[in-house]
C-alpha cells in the first residue's frame, strides 16, 4: 500500500532554535519540531507551539498553533487539495462540505516559494487564523474544519506517525 504524504496545508517553519514566537503566534512557546520529506526530497519544517505541553490525547481542546517553512514552491491550490484529502483519512466528508472547505483553504493558501511560512493559530471549538509570512491571510470560523485540519499533523490517523512523534514529544508517553 503506498502512503501519501501530509504535504497538505504545509505550514513550516526553521529547526533553529528560536527565543520568542513569531509575532503571530503571540505567547505561545515551541513544543515540537519535524520535516517531511516526500521520496527523500525535503518539502517544509514544521513546528508546534503552544501555551503549556500538548497532551498527545487531548491535544484538539488545547489552542496550540503550526508553523511550516516550505523548502520547495507549491501550488496553493496543491497544498489545498492533499490538506483535504489528509482530513478525510479522519473522518467523512461530506461532498458540498468538502467544496466550501476546499474553496476556504484554496482562499487562505497561497502559492509559496522556498522560504515562505504559513501559520495555523487553533481555536479549539471555533475556529482557525492563517497567516502567511506573518501577516493575517483567512480566519475559517469552523470547528469541525479546524479539528480535522490541525489532524493532519496531530490525530493518531495522521499519514506521517513519526513527524507526529516528533511534534507531540514526550506528551505520547501520557
Amino acid at each position: 500500500m503506498h502512503r501519501r504524504p501530509a504535504i497538505a496545508g504545509l505550514l513550516c517553519l526553521p529547526l533553529m532554535a528560536v527565543a520568542a514566537s513569531p509575532p503571530e503566534l503571540g505567547e505561545l512557546r515551541p513544543q515540537g519540531r519535524g520535516q517531511l520529506r516526500w521520496w527523500g526530497l525535503l518539502i517544509y519544517h514544521i513546528r508546534l507551539w503552544a501555551r503549556e505541553t500538548v497532551d498527545a490525547q487531548n491535544w484538539a481542546q488545547q489552542s496550540l498553533a503550526l508553523e511550516l517553512e516550505y523548502v520547495r514552491s507549491l501550488s496553493g491550490r496543491e497544498i489545498a487539495k492533499r490538506s483535504l484529502a489528509e482530513m478525510r483519512r479522519q473522518a467523512e466528508i461530506a461532498e458540498t462540505k468538502a467544496a466550501t472547505w476546499l474553496a476556504e483553504m484554496e482562499a487562505a493558501f497561497p502559492d509559496v516559494q522556498a522560504g515562505d511560512r504559513i501559520s495555523g493559530l487553533y481555536e479549539p471549538g471555533r475556529a482557525v487564523q492563517f497567516f502567511v509570512n506573518g501577516r493575517p491571510q483567512r480566519r475559517i470560523a469552523d470547528a469541525e474544519f479546524s479539528r480535522l485540519f490541525f489532524g493532519i499533523w496531530l490525530a493518531p490517523q495522521s499519514s506521517e506517525p513519526a513527524l507526529r512523534r516528533q511534534l507531540l514529544e514526550g506528551a505520547l508517553g501520557r
